[in-house]
């Protein structure tokens, strides 16, 4: 991954985080953010 592809990634996903904010107060990034906790922890628990 060249240092302007990872640039650019992280501003899409800064935008994207900034917009989820803006219109929904971060509803969905909290949401997703339980999600993927509870995928970790069922993940730790398989291994």
């Amino acid at each position: 991954m060249t240092t302007q592809i990872s640039i650019t990634l992280g501003v899409i996903i800064l935008a994207a985080i900034g917009f989820d904010l803006f219109t929904t107060g971060g509803d969905s990034l909290l949401f997703l953010t339980k999600k993927l906790v509870d995928l970790i922890e069922w993940l730790a628990f398989w291994r």
